[in-house]
């Protein structure tokens, strides 16, 4: 049996202090409660807009967090020199648009300019495993291999998103294969976005996976029944 690691997204719980411009809920304590109930990880996204978390966040995460702590980010100057200072675990290079309410998609790493290229090199020669958020296909799977880095996201929000049957599996059939490709060139593969206490368990028995981001929906559920409960639910469906 193999252990699944789980990264807890705190971003939401940011989005809720922001929305008052309230010194809490503060995604640290969230954080800190997550670990403390089993999660192997904290991912949190720094937007260049600034949406939810904070600059703060990510500097005092890097202090309190016992795990691993996962900054996913636009790859830009700016942010490669906070990555560069703050140093995480992990950095997951993400496309960002200033007008979507959530990352819509996967990075276009297939033939990926200069500016991805020398961000992925200084993330690497400074000791910092960097992931690619990516979409379920086999172009931008071997192109994430190329440009050398550590591991891939593979973006499930259409297959968490498909009502149809069959249409799900099909899109399950993509991150299947798309996890298999990438394991077979020797990068880490984990997956994420939309994922929730429903349609979870097929993802989980994707053997290559070796992690799930989950952001959304384990704050939501944290609400009503406290993060604690919510992470040790999620916990349960993720048993192999």
């Amino acid at each position: 049996m193999t252990h699944l690691r789980l990264g807890i997204n705190v971003d939401h719980v940011a989005t809720v202090r922001q929305a008052r411009r309230a010194p809490y809920p503060d995604p640290v304590v969230a954080a800190s409660l997550a670990e403390l109930a089993g999660a192997d990880q904290i991912t949190v996204h720094l937007r260049e807009d600034r949406r939810h978390i904070q600059d703060r966040d990510v500097t005092v995460l890097r202090e309190t967090v016992r795990t691993t702590l996962n900054l996913e980010m636009a790859a830009t100057e700016a942010m490669t020199e906070i990555a560069l200072r703050v140093r995480p675990e992990t950095v997951t290079l993400v496309p960002e648009k200033r007008e979507e309410l959530t990352t819509e998609g996967g990075l276009a790493v297939a033939g990926a300019g200069p500016l991805l290229t020398e961000v992925v090199r200084r993330l690497r020669e400074a000791r910092i495993e960097v992931s690619l958020f990516i979409d379920p296909d086999l172009a931008q799977v071997r192109g994430s291999h190329a440009l050398g880095v550590d591991a891939v996201e593979l973006h499930t929000g259409r297959y968490c998103d498909a009502t149809q049957r069959e249409a799900r599996e099909a899109e399950l059939g993509r991150i299947v294969e798309a996890s298999r490709e990438a394991a077979r060139l020797g990068m880490r593969v984990a997956a994420g976005h939309g994922l929730n206490y429903e349609n979870v368990r097929p993802v989980v028995e994707i053997e290559e996976i070796t992690e799930l981001n989950i952001g959304h929906a384990i704050v939501a559920r944290a609400v009503l029944v406290g993060m604690t409960q919510a992470v040790r639910d999620m916990r349960e469906l993720m048993r192999r």
